[in-house]
């Protein structure tokens, strides 16, 4: 008979404590899956949710706020940034290096959903999750000329109780100067839900947000009054998509990494300059008083520094559970030995070498081990499913069941390795056994 039988049968005869050991295993292994998965989850999300946008340019201040609160909406914007760089970007000296420039400005609230004022570009340039693009639930995005509609994103929609055709007016913060006698929004779209902090967030056509500041002195309906609050426009940031291909424009002359770069030589001249767009946030820098921030950089060092301590010491308290629970079975296995004593010394009486049945207990403890494994990734999903619509309602991050980390590969390993360590023990004694004595 194979050893591993050998093994299993002895399992199934303790088969009480066997499975109270193996569940105390699969707990352990449960937790670092539903860890490992929704950290994976949510750091894919952070990273991709940004990717529809290679640059952020804002005011000046900490880079890691101004993706706060462009990409996720949390707090205040850093500082803002005038009209003119966004023509810059449209038709300027840096239009070279812009493929879409769309402006965003972040202020007042709905039931707790951000308003954020934007151009119809946002849905039908920008992509997310790589290569995305964004549809419609219900209705259509807004266009130029119809300045006060709104799209709202699918979990917003669902706190604030909006559909399509309703209309309302935001709310503005308490040292906002806004004009409450305006029209209301009329919500003209339902996005589909992306998994993305978009889903928590009302957009609103940026003319319209700049006309709930006017107070009645420059509308829609005049023209000449609706040019000049253009003008005065300033963004809380321009979402930047770069060419792939930069095509340098001839006869500038000007190179921001040279050793003469004089930098208000370049602001007064207004010329077109010779640069990449890799080379673009040190020419900011240097020579505005806005910024260009990386969104994917600045995210994966917020979820090194946080997110990912959050997930080791996670991790570190399954993994004591694991170990703690193979402690319990070393100490199961050890103490069954007194009662097997005759049952090993009938194996050594009929032909069995020490090493045979010391490979048996060992066995035993890795398939007790493999069994609690097994059973923790199957729980661990069953979690992940049962906590999916929580976390997508709290946070609109779409978790799945099925989702897999190939991380949890790991896991399996892992468990022998630590079935072998804590079983040595008690198939050192199962070696050490005297037959004549015992019999």
């Amino acid at each position: 008979m194979p050893l591993w039988k050998i093994a299993y049968r002895s399992i199934q005869f303790r088969k009480v404590s066997s499975i109270l050991t193996a569940i105390s295993m699969s707990l352990g292994a449960a937790i670092i899956v539903t860890v490992l998965v929704i950290h994976g989850v949510l750091s894919d999300s952070f990273n991709k949710g940004a990717q529809g946008y290679d640059l952020i340019i804002a005011g000046k201040g900490s880079p890691r706020n101004v993706v706060l609160s462009t990409v996720f909406y949390l707090g205040d914007p850093v500082g803002d940034v005038p009209e003119s760089y966004l023509k810059m970007f449209r038709k300027g000296q840096y239009s070279h290096l812009a493929e879409e420039a769309i402006p965003i400005t972040i202020g007042h609230h709905f039931r707790g959903a951000t308003i954020v004022g934007t151009s119809p570009e946002f849905f039908s340039k920008l992509k997310y999750f790589g290569d995305k693009t964004y549809s419609f639930a219900d209705g259509e995005n807004f266009r130029f000329g119809a300045d006060y509609t709104a799209v709202a994103g699918f979990r917003a929609a669902k706190k604030a109780g909006l559909k399509v055709g309703d209309e309302f007016t935001p709310e503005a913060a308490q040292d906002a100067e806004t004009d409450t006698h305006h029209e209301p929004f009329k919500v003209v779209g339902i996005l589909n839900p992306t998994g993305t902090p978009n889903d928590a967030a009302i957009f609103v056509n940026i003319d319209g947000f700049y006309e709930m500041h006017s107070h009645g002195e420059h509308t829609g309906h005049n023209h000449e009054g609706h040019e000049h609050a253009e003008e005065q426009r300033r963004y809380s940031a321009i979402l930047l998509m770069t060419k792939q291909n930069v095509v340098k424009p001839e006869g500038t002359g000007i190179d921001p990494n040279a050793p003469d770069f004089d930098p208000s030589k370049m602001l007064a001249e207004r010329s077109y300059v010779n640069i990449d767009a890799m080379q673009l946030p040190q020419l900011l820098d240097k020579t505005t008083d806005v910024q260009a921030v990386s969104p994917v950089r600045e995210i994966a060092d917020l979820l090194s520094s946080i997110v990912g301590n959050i997930q080791m010491v996670l991790i570190f308290l399954a993994v004591l559970v694991v170990i703690t629970a193979g402690i319990g079975m070393m100490t199961a296995i050890y103490n069954s030995m007194s009662e097997r004593k005759q049952e090993i010394a009938v194996m050594r009486a009929l032909g069995a070498r020490r090493l045979t049945v010391m490979s048996i207990i060992l066995l035993e403890s890795i398939l007790l081990s493999l069994g609690g494994g097994f059973l923790g990734v199957l729980l661990g999903h069953l979690l992940i499913g049962g906590i999916s619509p929580w976390i997508s309602e709290y946070t609109g991050i779409i978790v799945r069941c099925w989702n897999f980390q190939w991380t949890e590969m790991i896991l399996i390993p892992g468990l022998i390795l630590l079935a072998s360590i804590v079983g040595f023990l008690p198939a050192l004694v199962a070696y050490k056994q005297d037959v004549a004595a015992s019999l």
